[in-house]
């Protein structure tokens, strides 16, 4: 994925952490590492999401950062795409209500499904969206810790997958069992063990302390 240049991310470099901070920072010192030594296996994760970050190392350093302080193609200086401030003057220019971020995916449902939805104000895209926004708010620890568990379990796979107790690991991060996943990832290299449990941490927070949130 790419992100835009301030995104907190981590670096590795095999099982070394090697940088943390904003993407363009964490961009320049990966390409000074990759510049000593190109066969360095240089991974770049967001620090929210753990997915992997896409950068365009070639050329210099310098290459590097202006590449990432430059606002993608099609987008203004300081707006992120998807969002109405990311329409190009051809876009703005055409008929109909701007994007907002909207993303169109098929939902596949029963026809009694489509048949309530339809029926409800605005047609079935907001209904959808309400009753998104209504679960989301209804058990705000339950999204909370599933999104902490997605992003430590992507990490964990990409870096810890070869080590010795990762399986059992994983389980006691989705059982919430903190202590044993602590025992599981007690030998893993230094770097990569406490990048896992700080992603784990909130995973391992009891759901009813989020209440009220």
């Amino acid at each position: 994925m790419t992100a835009p240049p301030s995104t907190p991310c981590t670096a590795f470099a095999g099982t070394r952490r090697i940088a943390s901070g904003p993407l363009r920072q964490v961009a320049v010192k990966a390409k000074e590492v990759l510049d000593r030594d190109p066969w360095a296996q240089v991974l770049i994760f967001d620090d929210s999401t753990s997915a992997l970050v896409e950068v365009d190392f070639r050329g210099t350093a310098e290459d590097v950062d202006r590449r990432l302080a430059e606002p993608p193609p099609g987008t203004q200086q300081g707006t992120q795409p998807g969002t109405d401030a990311d329409l190009s003057p051809a876009a703005a220019r055409r008929p109909g209500r701007p994007k907002l971020g909207v993303v169109a995916r098929e939902v596949t449902l029963l026809p009694r499904h489509w048949e309530w939805l339809a029926a409800q104000p605005g047609g079935a895209s907001v209904a959808l969206r309400k009753l998104v926004e209504q679960a989301r708010r209804a058990d705000p620890g339950r999204e909370i810790r599933r999104r902490a568990q997605e992003a430590a379990y992507r990490f964990l796979t990409a870096m810890a997958g070869n080590e010795p107790g990762f399986e059992e690991a994983i389980r006691a991060l989705f059982a919430g069992k903190r202590v044993r996943f602590e025992e599981m990832s007690e030998p893993w290299p230094e770097d990569v063990r406490d990048h896992a449990l700080k992603l784990a941490a909130v995973a391992f927070v009891p759901v009813e302390a989020w209440s009220g949130q």
